[in-house]
């Protein structure tokens, strides 16, 4: 019987940890980490908030990156505009996925970010982008990803 009892309670104990731990998470999501896209990250680093710029063009191809060895996948899109075409990374797939906005080829868009030299070339770390009347916030003034909004907190 106390051997019954005993294991009752761990049981219990677990439940009750497992449930905390549930309550802890951010509602509708299980925290995995940023995968590297995190304020902190070396990724984001590179980020230059006095480097910031606006472009406006065409949406010329869409793909999935993986920026530093060891992330996880991001999206990125090629806009070419009167002057040239280049690289812009918008963020996390699972991210970009989850908006109310999708970016397509042959989209009209204007990209504010942040111009940075990757891989030897020149490409922007978008910070906003907009396709006709609406916005998508990817980065604050301060280069801060919406992505991990809910950390402020």
């Amino acid at each position: 019987m106390k051997r019954m009892s005993f294991l009752l309670a761990i049981a219990m104990a677990g439940v009750f940890a497992f449930a905390g731990l549930s309550f802890a998470q951010p509602s509708g999501m299980m925290w995995r980490g940023s995968g590297g896209w995190g304020p902190g990250s070396q990724y984001n680093r590179i980020y230059d908030s006095k480097a910031l710029e606006t472009i406006t063009g065409e949406v010329t191809e869409i793909d999935r990156i993986t920026p530093i060895k060891g992330m996880s996948g991001g999206v990125h899109i090629n806009v070419k505009t009167d002057k040239e075409t280049i690289s812009v990374h918008l963020g996390p797939s699972w991210y970009l996925e989850n908006q109310d906005i999708k970016i397509e080829v042959k989209d009209k868009v204007e990209v504010k970010g942040s111009r940075v030299t990757f891989g030897g070339k020149p490409a922007l770390i978008a910070s906003e982008i907009r396709k006709g009347n609406e916005v998508l916030t990817l980065r604050d003034e301060a280069g801060f990803p919406a992505w991990m909004a809910w950390r402020r907190r």
